[in-house]
């Protein structure tokens, strides 16, 4: 039904969109270039910005490397791959495996980002095993769920303005997630991408002619066999003890954990996978079989994220990401400042997408704007929040763990994601604004 939209997209983006990697060089020099000509910033300044914050994302991305390793270990446990399995067979037809890939995305993204990238793509895998169905298409059903992330419970934006002496205290105060998250205009958007983007997804179906499918043996996991005569060393990497004892102290910390109040966090998620997959694993060296297979994936993350770093830091420190929200935050009144707020979020989001980070960004600018206009401070927030994810659809930053999973590349998926950039980006506006 939207293959005549859907198509070219698929078609201009493979001729078009190179390797993630070539795109992140591409924005370095024109964030480097932008300041320079819009911010009076000297080349050799650019070049020191770049350079000192170039590893202050080292962190992170250590942390988005083990959410695909770990969520990998996870799923290619026997327990786990034989309920992926259980589910997928609620699938009786691509259609439905399209419906079904993304409402299992939309729904775990909600929870939480990291947890939802994880989930839609082991599911998309799991779903191409037993489904003939395009494969690039299924794999760019289970990202589009993650449209939804930043309106949900895991939302950066609005779990930070929620918390008491938050860096913008002063200026709004402590604003519950009652009137962020749970709002009926936050809810209405989320409801409407709930509904909305399955279908898209289900109509952007190619003609078989035209379809990609996967050979199901190339997801197949491995099934090493154990040594016949092991050596001490062997049995110690097949002993179930060593991960019954190590899987049991983790989950003792979690039960603890949760039990105080604890909420999900990157570290906290990745700390639940890891085990998991050591318990349902069995034995060391099924983990590290797994592993294995697992850090095939990781080295987009590996290479890109100290680049996106860098240019975080010539967008923050050469005052460029504060100039173009100050320009178009500029164009607006108390009724518009929310779709303002919106727009100059997703053109940052393509320099700075990280939640948080684009949040430092952007606050400063936004938050007096709205205090000024007299516009809704917290519905302005969420804009920022939608913003970021919503250009999400076609910065391959985010898709990285996702395409590692997979075994895909950007190209394959992001011709699809162009038209839930379209569609989801008409319904947050009209919900930002007249809802």
């Amino acid at each position: 039904m939207l293959g005549f939209i859907s198509r070219p997209m698929v078609r201009i983006v493979d001729r078009y969109l190179p390797d993630p990697f070539v795109f992140v060089l591409v924005l370095t020099l024109v964030a480097g270039l932008a300041a320079v000509l819009t911010q009076g910033t000297g080349p050799m300044e650019v070049v020191t910005f770049w350079g000192d914050g170039f590893w202050s994302l080292l962190t992170f991305s250590m942390q988005m490397l083990l959410v695909l390793v770990t969520g990998y270990m996870m799923a290619s446990t026997p327990l786990v791959r034989r309920g992926l399995s259980a589910l997928a067979g609620m699938a009786s037809s691509a259609g439905s495996a399209i419906l079904l890939v993304s409402v299992v995305s939309l729904a775990a993204s909600w929870i939480n980002w990291g947890f939802g990238l994880v989930v839609g793509a082991l599911f998309a895998r799991e779903l191409a095993r037993t489904i003939k169905v395009d494969y690039r298409l299924l794999v760019a059903s289970a990202y589009s769920g993650f449209i939804v992330w930043h309106g949900g419970l895991a939302g950066s934006v609005p779990l930070s303005i929620a918390t008491e002496g938050h860096p913008f205290a002063n200026i709004t105060g402590v604003v519950p997630t009652s009137e962020t998250i749970f709002s009926v205009f936050n809810l209405s958007i989320v409801v409407a991408l709930f509904i909305a983007v399955p279908l898209v997804n289900r109509a952007m179906m190619p003609r078989e002619d035209e379809a990609v499918y996967v050979d199901p043996a190339l997801l197949a996991e491995d099934d090493r066999p154990k040594p016949e005569s092991p050596t001490p060393a062997e049995w110690l990497e097949n002993s179930m003890a060593l991960s019954v004892l190590v899987g049991a102290a983790g989950a003792a910390w979690l039960i603890q954990y949760f039990a105080q109040g604890g909420g999900l966090s990157l570290n906290v998620i990745n700390f639940l996978f890891l085990t998991l997959a050591i318990l349902l694993h069995g034995t060391p060296k099924n983990l590290l079989n797994a592993l294995t297979d697992a850090v095939k994936g990781g080295a987009g993350i590996v290479i890109q994220f100290p680049f996106y770093a860098g240019i975080m830091a010539i967008m923050v420190k050469s005052g460029l990401a504060a100039s173009i929200s100050e320009q178009l935050v500029g164009l607006a009144s108390a009724a518009t400042l929310p779709f303002w707020s919106f727009i100059s979020a997703g053109i940052v989001n393509f320099f700075v997408p990280s939640g948080g980070g684009q949040w430092a960004v952007q606050a400063p600018v936004i938050l007096p704007a709205a205090e000024a206009l007299g516009a809704d401070i917290a519905r302005t927030s969420m804009a920022v929040a939608w913003g970021d994810a919503w250009t999400n659809m076609v910065q391959p930053f985010w898709a990285l763990p996702i395409l590692g999973i997979a075994g895909l590349r950007a190209k394959d998926i992001m011709g699809f994601c162009v038209v839930h950039l379209i569609l989801s980006g008409i319904i947050i506006a009209v919900g930002l604004t007249f809802l």
